[in-house]
């Protein structure tokens, strides 16, 4: 019976260990920065602007403005959980090919830009430059795109604003119930402080909603993104399947590229 007990107590403080650690860790384990020095210089092949928006808080936020000639709109673009500018600016400024100007801003903490993270502050930071985009672009020519991470961001956005188009790559239901399938022995609920519900936001949109997604995603689940398409109940709609597409290879696909450009038409 003693050694029950003291290989009950050795679980349960294991249990807690794993409670206490996603409490005050979670933010490694859903945003995973790359930082750039401030003095970095960005090298692109396509023509760009760097930029900085300082928020209230004194966050210092940076973001690539990559710009084209008679363009047909502006597509604000918000990135995946990883990475910086430095490689989400070659992969958004191939967006310059189908004639859209592009703006994508990194958040807090990655990159060059600065400030503590929350989702509140990535709502209120994404808004900025929608905000920005408004000075120079009518807001019938704003595209919001997101991708993984980012779009529920982009969803959040589109929800308080009118865009033109919202755009949706290996998008999540929201973020909650990704977590609670992936760490089912935990009380999710109770320590999740990001939540990104994009099934809530999705139905305040009013503008077109386009959606592409793998089968194959090991990330976020194909049936993860095609339960937010099916929520969708006034919107224009289409969704995008990528037959055998992982999470970060939809590019690779030829249903993916024909798929962008029937919406970037």
């Amino acid at each position: 019976m003693r050694r029950l007990k003291k290989i009950l107590l050795f679980i349960a403080s294991i249990y807690l260990l794993i409670i206490l650690s996603m409490t005050f860790f979670q933010e490694k384990l859903i945003f995973l920065p790359t930082t750039l020095s401030q003095d970095f210089e960005y090298s692109f092949s396509t023509p760009f602007e760097e930029l900085f928006i300082t928020t209230e808080d004194d966050a210092r936020l940076n973001a690539l403005h990559f710009k084209t000639e008679n363009p047909k709109g502006v597509i604000l673009y918000f990135h995946g959980n990883a990475g910086n500018l430095d490689r989400w600016g070659e992969i958004t400024s191939e967006f310059t090919k189908l004639q859209y100007d592009v703006l994508v801003m990194d958040y807090r903490t990655y990159g060059k830009s600065t400030g503590k993270l929350s989702e509140k502050a990535l709502y209120d930071d994404a808004q900025l430059f929608y905000n920005h985009l408004l000075k120079t672009y009518k807001e019938e020519e704003i595209i919001i795109y997101g991708r993984s991470l980012g779009t529920g961001i982009a969803s959040h956005i589109a929800s308080q604003n009118k865009p033109l188009k919202l755009i949706l790559e290996t998008p999540y239901f929201n973020l909650l119930e990704i977590a609670q399938k992936r760490f089912s022995f935990l009380p999710i609920k109770l320590l999740l402080k990001y939540e990104f519900p994009s099934n809530e936001f999705i139905n305040v949109v009013t503008c077109p909603i386009a959606i592409f997604h793998g089968t194959n995603d090991n990330v976020i689940p194909f049936e993860s993104g095609k339960k937010l398409f099916e929520s969708i109940i006034q919107n224009e709609k289409e969704f995008f399947l990528i037959e055998n597409g992982e999470h970060n290879n939809l590019s690779n696909f030829e249903a993916f590229h024909n798929g962008i450009q029937k919406t970037l038409k």
